[in-house]
């Protein structure tokens, strides 16, 4: 049996800062991550402006400055003919006036690049996760795992974290149990060429028409594009021929058959099966939950990987004194819940917003450009509410900063 001090599951945005915040401060922490690599498609892909100020004090700005990025600085929609600026991050305070478009495999090749230099850091590819492992009190003391060439092992740690994500196995192991909300969509992905015309360089734009929404993000050299779609229809609608769904998404977004005809198949139509909801506990003894696996957020927005990070940064900066002791008990836990909680309900409160006054009458037909509801009304009168939006986009409620002991 191998022995750490924290382990952390899963390398995704939350586990690899979080593995980095804590060998920054001498802590020994193994992270553990199934996959041979970070390269998966689709995943959360915005870097916001505080998790790029986080970057700046953790002394990786410029590294990061370095990889491959658009800045997206607006988010604008059309519906029937109506545009509305939702939000303008282009004057919001600080540094960083936009959100940052990079491939999630660079951004977590950077983390664990950073934290590869701290000698208390291990990361453990192709290492999945089975169980836990608890002591005669039921106290959480570690997990079960495979190696690389499928053999079983076992990893005592005084700390577990979950950062497995919105279908977390730790988090089911543990028995603890989300209270999940309602939500009246699922998305499909695609990823479609840039066409010649740049109206939507540098944005995130929405059009929605005809009970028809799709949303897309400049990538350079392709848009990243969703395509929502009612709950549980998925099956039925992939009945019709690939060209019945290029036709209405080029028409929707005004895009040439050229750009179309890069959606060969069904196939480069990825879903999204939409979940939204949260743990009434995201501890017991010896075991924390953060990101998704505490909070499973909407796509809305895409601020899922932003809250992720900044759990991590608020559960280093809680935990790591204890850990070095060799104490970390229920308590320190609970502070992490209780510091994160209010960022995770206004998000989560805002998103259902968007799901209930925007993306449900869209998709029922119901929303219409000469009767759109009241706040969007307010954005199109009063400019200084797009910051607002921008900022509560960008920068979200109770922002972390680096703790001293990570910075450099």
């Amino acid at each position: 049996m191998e022995r750490t001090t924290c382990c952390v599951v899963g390398g995704g945005p939350a586990g690899m800062m979080l593995g980095l915040l804590l060998a920054r401060a001498g802590v020994e922490v193994t992270v553990l991550e199934k996959h041979g690599d970070f390269l998966r498609d689709f995943r959360g892909d915005t870097v916001h402006p505080s998790t790029l100020r986080l970057l700046d004090e953790l002394g990786l700005g410029e590294r990061f400055a370095r990889l491959p990025a658009r800045k997206l600085r607006e988010m604008r929609m059309r519906i029937d003919g109506t545009t509305v600026v939702a939000g303008d991050l282009r004057h919001i305070p600080g540094r960083h006036k936009y959100i940052a478009m990079v491939p999630q495999w660079d951004f977590l090749d950077l983390l664990a690049g950073a934290a590869a230099q701290e000698p208390s850091f291990t990361l453990r590819m192709r290492t999945e996760v089975t169980g836990l492992r608890t002591d005669e009190d039921g106290r959480v003391t570690g997990v079960h795992f495979t190696d690389p060439d499928g053999t079983p092992g076992e990893l005592a740690a005084d700390l577990t974290v979950a950062c497995d994500g919105r279908h977390s196995l730790v988090r089911e192991a543990a028995g603890l149990r989300p209270d999940f909300f309602d939500v009246p969509i699922d998305v499909w992905q695609v990823r479609v060429p840039a066409p010649r015309d740049d109206s939507k360089s540098g944005r995130v734009f929405m059009s929605i028409r005809d009970g028809q929404v799709a949303a897309t993000m400049d990538r350079g050299d392709y848009y990243q594009t969703s395509y929502l779609i009612k709950k549980g229809t998925d099956g039925e609608l992939r009945a019709h021929d690939i060209g019945w769904f290029r036709e209405r998404l080029g028409g929707l977004l005004g895009w040439d058959r050229a750009a179309m005809e890069a959606i060969r198949s069904w196939d480069d139509v990825k879903l999204l099966e939409v979940t939204m909801g949260r743990l009434p506990r995201w501890y017991r003894d010896g075991l924390v939950c953060i990101g998704d696996a505490a909070h499973i957020m909407s796509p809305v927005g895409g601020v899922g990987v932003n809250l992720a990070v900044q759990d991590a940064v608020a559960a280093a900066r809680l935990l790591a004194g204890p850990l070095r002791r060799g104490e970390v008990g229920v308590r320190d836990l609970e502070r992490v819940q209780k510091r994160r909680r209010l960022p995770m309900a206004v998000t989560q409160k805002q998103q259902l917003g968007e799901h209930e006054m925007l993306l449900k009458p869209a998709l029922d037909g119901t929303l219409r450009g000469d009767r759109l509801p009241v706040p969007l009304r307010m954005l199109r009168r009063v400019p200084a509410l797009r910051t607002v939006t921008g900022y509560l986009g960008g920068v979200g409620v109770r922002p972390e900063h680096a703790p001293e002991f990570a910075r450099r």
